[in-house]
């Protein structure tokens, strides 16, 4: 008996190295593509997003330029979204866009793509809650590029008005990372680094919420750097935009601290 059943096992172990492993059953063979869409659909909605993109991928090989084939194109850029894998929903957009030139979701794909970008944070983000002005600047820009291409090329998109008050946010948010690093320059007294922060803020970020404060540091790099006429200039430039400035009424205290080196102050 145990000759017998040792001589079924090998047999078995021979037809498995024939034939290979045993297949995993296709459970969309045959079905339309509606109605893989709709099994795709429903693992959307129950967070199982990567059996969606199983589910989508087939979708997409198994018939192309369709209407639910293309769209799963589309769909799987989401599902990565809401996997948080953003490289891959932004690639899987950048390749619906140069394959659909036309397509009529095409604002919503830039769309997407700014989102994901807005939304990134690495591990460390995560797990220390570090705000997005101490963070890469570099997604934050790519993600202000890619709302800006949007309203360039669909004005009228339905997705407007969100775009345009997140691209405020992440200006006000560069703006404050640019700051944040010319402080830094100021405390290490190499001024000239902070004055270009300082005027790259300016340039660059003009209606931003950090201008006053940019001339400010302009004023005291200036100061320090004994360059009095262009330290004078910038002091014109700040009473006449910030007359009510709060920086005009600090640093006036028994050591009669000039107000504009508010950092050297304990």
């Amino acid at each position: 008996m145990r000759i017998y059943i040792i001589v079924i096992m090998m047999l078995f172990l021979q037809a498995c190295a024939i034939f290979g492993p045993p297949t995993e059953l296709d459970d969309t063979r045959g079905l339309s593509a509606e109605r893989i869409y709709e099994k795709a659909s429903e693992q959307m909605e129950s967070r199982e997003y990567v059996k969606a993109i199983g589910y989508l991928g087939k979708l997409k090989s198994r018939y192309p330029n369709t209407k639910y084939g293309v769209q799963a194109e589309l769909d799987i850029a989401y599902a990565y979204y809401k996997k948080e894998e953003v490289q891959s929903c932004v690639s899987a957009v950048e390749k619906f866009i140069k394959i659909h030139p036309n397509h009529p979701s095409l604002d919503y794909a830039y769309y997407l793509k700014g989102v994901a970008y807005f939304k990134e944070r690495g591990f460390i983000e995560k797990a220390t809650f570090q705000d997005i002005s101490d963070r890469d600047p570099e997604t934050l820009r790519k993600s202000f590029l890619a709302f800006k291409e949007l309203l360039t090329l669909y004005p009228d998109t339905r997705y407007g008005r969100d775009a345009t008050e997140r691209m405020i946010y992440l200006k006000n948010k560069l703006a404050d990372h640019e700051l944040h690093i010319a402080l830094h320059y100021m405390k290490l007294k190499t001024y000239v680094a902070a004055l270009n922060r300082a005027k790259y803020v300016i340039e660059n970020y003009s209606d931003s919420n950090f201008v006053e404060e940019a001339i400010v540091i302009m004023v005291s790099a200036y100061d320090n750097l004994g360059m009095n006429d262009l330290k004078e200039d910038s002091l014109r430039i700040l009473k006449q935009n910030y007359p009510n400035s709060a920086m005009f009424n600090q640093g006036k205290d028994t050591k009669k601290q000039d107000w504009w080196k508010f950092w050297d102050k304990d």
